[in-house]
């Protein structure tokens, strides 16, 4: 796992297709905005997981 340390309105590129940047911190809790193409999927580990646990 690669850990980066990250200020707010600073952004990290992922594949150079996918931008993750940090909106707002407030106490233990941290605001992102992700920017993918429409063909990526993104979810929440938890709800990918319940969705999985579903399907089981």
């Amino acid at each position: 796992m690669l850990i980066l340390t990250r200020r707010i309105n600073e952004t990290l590129v992922i594949d150079g297709k996918i931008e993750v940047t940090v909106l707002d911190t407030r106490g233990n809790q941290v605001r992102i905005g992700i920017a993918a193409p429409r063909d990526v999927i993104v979810h929440r580990k938890e709800i990918l997981e319940k969705k999985q646990k579903q399907k089981a």
